[in-house]
């Protein structure tokens, strides 16, 4: 997945787009922002890849929102604005360091994936014969 999904899947999923419960969210929170303003800047407030990334945080647990926001970001080509693809590894970086999140700011998108976190173990067995 590029960054700028990547990013915005994150942030939306760790609640970021609901505003800063903490002071040491709010450089968080403000990281997004500043790439949703970017966004809407370079495409404009109406279009489609501004509006998936709106459609997402009104529900961030869809998958099929958070696959609109990948798409949409393709088609737009917003993944190969290098303004906006550093502001979103700027922003992964923070959220992957922050303590209050933890390393479980995590996303998977796909089949067959499993995740593990803090020295757990996840598996994924498909089409495995039974003994």
């Amino acid at each position: 997945m590029d960054p700028l999904s990547a990013a915005i899947i994150a942030a939306v999923t760790a609640g970021l787009a609901k505003g800063a419960g903490q002071v040491a969210q709010k450089v968080l929170v403000d990281g997004y922002q500043r790439l949703k303003d970017l966004l809407a800047r370079r495409f404009g407030a109406g279009r489609d890849v501004v509006s998936a990334v709106q459609g997402l945080e009104t529900r961030p647990d869809s998958a099929a929102r958070r696959e609109l926001v990948i798409e949409e970001i393709h088609r737009s080509r917003a993944d190969a604005d290098e303004e906006l693809v550093v502001a979103a590894r700027e922003l992964l970086t923070r959220m992957q360091n922050d303590s209050t999140l933890g390393r479980t700011a995590m996303q998977a998108i796909g089949s067959y994936i499993a995740q593990a976190d803090r020295q757990s173990h996840a598996e994924v067995n498909v089409n495995t014969p039974k003994d």
